[in-house]
């Protein structure tokens, strides 16, 4: 772990990097940025198996982490200066020769990233924060360090000057001190909702700008007009997916009572088709989650639910091997009541409830205190509009599996934290919207 005198020489470090960076062209900006793509093709392999043996992630799905990250990367770089082109305004109506609004830099942006997806969640910060002039500070989980520094080195490579991209390997007490230092501009944050009111209140204190991801109990609507198939191989994919440490995974099932059955057997059957095992092997779908403290919540979690009635129609029980393996569980018979209900479960664990019509779908779907994503399966158009409009989240999926896409903004509301990420939206949350007004 970094001193505090080390810390202090990379903030001095990122300060003075900022004073020439801001100023170079977007064109520079772009090439450097599309060699960080280049460098992360052509090590995939390298970056995947850091990835896997880090957090437990499989081979497959760290590979695609992987490519998404270059692609983000060069979406940004390929966009970002029309994102941040200037904004004309009504020149006349305000009774200037001219006026439009311009998009600044605002300095050294602090970002505090998750292990679930430890190179896209941080290319997702750093890549609209360089393009734009900032420059990245990134304080990473604490059990992907290697990733981390591979991160580091990645920028390097590409060409980015010395101090435009720097990791802090520091202890979570650290958070605040560096936050609170005037060398630093805004911060950025995805984790569990408890530190995101902790990095909150720091930011408060010091008037930074913050951005906050802070995880989701989303819905997955199923109706009887809807493909049941379909939904439940989607929803066995969005609940397992990253070894059911996602979070914008389905977690709620929230089902109609005429095809609940139906539904609950298709989607038991995809679950328990899914291979369990070492996250290197390619035949293995779900690998080991990535703390022994997770294996022990989510244990916790479905003990819980079980005691309060619930039903158990897969899994249900750790398994009895070595590693922090916990296997697909379906639960059935579970009530808004119950303690499962309210906690992200972030594990292979789908929560089935029955309801007896849409109004309640949306209701129970809307009866939590955060609100990432959602996925809604309808072939009724009113009805998908009525999901659409009344579900209180940052997010809704129609006939498809939620995700993130580096053309649409993601972010959530509630408890899910504010501000986004991704899309022109997520460039433009740390700049500085200066307002331009001229007379000649």
């Amino acid at each position: 772990m970094l001193s505090p005198q080390a810390v202090d020489r990379r903030l001095a470090s990122s300060a003075a990097a900022y004073v020439a960076f801001r100023t170079t062209t977007f064109a520079q900006r772009k090439a450097w940025m599309h060699r960080c793509a280049d460098i992360l093709e052509a090590e995939v392999e390298t970056f995947a198996n850091t990835i896997s043996l880090e957090m437990g992630k499989t081979l497959v799905a760290a590979r695609a982490e992987v490519l998404k990250s270059a692609f983000g990367a060069r979406f940004y770089a390929d966009n970002a200066e029309s994102f941040l082109a200037d904004e004309p305004a009504d020149a006349a109506g305000v009774g200037a020769t001219a006026a439009y609004v311009r998009w600044e830099p605002l300095g050294a942006i602090f970002a505090i990233m998750p292990w679930n997806y430890p190179f896209w969640q941080v290319m997702r910060f750093a890549a609209p924060t360089l393009m734009a002039g900032n420059v990245g500070i990134l304080k990473h989980a604490s059990n992907v360090p290697r990733c981390a520094l591979a991160l580091e080195d990645l920028f390097e490579r590409a060409g980015f000057p010395t101090g435009v991209f720097q990791t802090l390997l520091v202890e979570p007490e650290t958070v605040e001190s560096v936050l609170s230092d005037p060398r630093v501009a805004a911060v950025t944050i995805t984790a569990g909702e408890a530190a995101g009111r902790s990095v909150g209140a720091i930011a408060g204190r010091a008037i930074k700008k913050s951005v906050m991801e802070l995880g989701g109990n989303d819905a997955f609507i199923v109706m009887p007009s809807s493909n049941l198939a379909e939904a439940a191989a989607v929803g066995a994919k969005s609940r397992c997916q990253n070894n059911g440490q996602s979070c914008i995974a389905a977690k709620r099932f929230i089902v109609h009572e005429d095809v609940v059955d139906e539904f609950s057997a298709l989607l038991t059957a995809a679950m328990a088709a899914l291979v369990v095992g070492d996250p290197l092997e390619a035949s293995t779908d779900v690998g080991p989650l990535a703390t022994q403290r997770a294996v022990i919540d989510v244990d916790a979690a479905v003990r819980s639910a079980v005691e309060e009635g619930g039903r158990v129609l897969l899994g249900g029980q750790r398994l009895d091997r070595d590693g922090w393996f916990y296997p697909p569980t379906v639960l059935t018979d579970l009530k808004s009541t119950m303690r499962i209900h309210d906690e992200e479960v972030f594990g292979p664990v789908a929560q089935i409830y029955a309801v007896p019509n849409l109004d309640a779908a949306i209701a129970l779907a809307n009866a939590t205190e955060l609100g990432l994503s959602s996925s809604g399966w309808t072939t009724d158009v009113d009805e998908q509009d009525r999901i659409v409009a009344e579900l209180a989240v940052g997010a809704v999926f129609v006939n498809g599996m939620s995700a993130s896409y580096p053309a649409l903004p993601f972010g959530g509301v509630k408890g899910s934290g504010h501000g986004r990420e991704l899309a022109a939206m997520g460039i433009k949350e740390f700049c500085n919207a200066k307002t331009v007004w001229v007379r000649r």
